[in-house]
């Protein structure tokens, strides 16, 4: 069930600025990173899995998210799959998708809804300033606990409970590890780990390392020039004096990979270091009984 043949996955067509005006959630691109890369771009379809739209209910408030799960299928393990700044775009979907096909009942909800939308922003500094620096962390906590809950009454297995996140969504990872105490493992692509405390983002990787409730497993790249590799060094260092699930955690670097190397959409993927940290991604939660 845990290996995957990416070369076996198709290569999706171009986008154009024109296809960041989405018909549901799991279609598209965001307008500040189109033109996509036709060439690198993996399409993964959807036989055997039932995929789609759901409202998952937080309160009074219903949270949309792409689900992708195995057809038929009762009882599987959870990945919570948590986006880049852009939101639940193709390639969120399409990797939700990836993960279902390996037999996990895989779950990207769209964070940053109660903001704006971040597929519509072209221009990623107000993207940045008008949606992403407004959504609290406490919201997110809240809005993946939701998401778990509702897994359960799906008839999958939350008690096998993953979470992923790339960029934003990395960063979100470590913090959900150290927030729920279902969480058996995260997996962490290229997130932030360092940070000025504000009212919505009070604490950060590095503040919370000592309290991981889950190991994680942070794949970050040596040539990221926006997460310096010495804040890889002061997370290992907080991580080292947490407890065993802390100190169980782990890092792998690629040293000539820049930040967003798995995002096959982008002029950032390396697919050499995508194609490995996946596979370590698979075996990480294998090996930490998300399976």
């Amino acid at each position: 069930m845990l290996e995957q043949d990416i070369d076996s996955l198709t290569p999706s067509r171009a986008f154009s600025r024109r296809d960041f005006v989405r018909t549901g959630i799991g279609t598209g691109f965001a307008a500040a990173v189109l033109p996509t890369l036709a060439q690198s771009t993996i399409t993964t379809d959807a036989s055997g899995l039932t995929v789609g739209e759901a409202m998952i209910p937080v309160g009074g408030f219903n949270l949309p998210a792409y689900v992708a799960r195995p057809q038929g299928k009762t009882g599987a393990p959870v990945v919570l799959v948590v986006s880049e700044i852009f939101g639940v775009h193709e390639h969120i979907a399409d990797v939700a998708r990836r993960f279902a096909k390996q037999g996990y009942f895989a779950i990207a909800p769209e964070l940053f809804v109660r903001q704006g939308d971040p597929m519509s922003y072209g221009e990623l500094a107000r993207l940045i300033a008008e949606v992403i620096s407004k959504v609290p962390d406490e919201q997110v906590m809240g809005d993946l606990d939701a998401c778990a809950a509702w897994a359960k009454t799906q008839g999958a297995d939350a008690t096998k409970l993953g979470v992923t996140g790339f960029c934003w969504g990395g960063r979100i990872t470590w913090l959900y590890a150290a927030h729920n105490p279902a969480v058996k493992a995260g997996v962490a692509w290229y997130g932030r780990l360092v940070g000025e405390s504000n009212p919505l983002q009070p604490r950060h990787p590095v503040d919370v390392a000592a309290s991981l409730k889950a190991p994680v497993l942070g794949l970050y790249g040596g040539a990221d020039t926006g997460i310096p590799l010495d804040t890889v060094d002061k997370m290992k260092q907080a991580l080292a004096q947490g407890g065993p699930a802390a100190r169980a955690s782990q890092f792998v670097v690629y040293p000539d990979a820049p930040h967003a190397f798995h995002a096959d959409y982008r002029p950032s993927y390396r697919r050499q270091a995508a194609e490995d940290g996946w596979k370590r991604c698979l075996a990480w939660f294998r090996s930490q009984g998300v399976a």
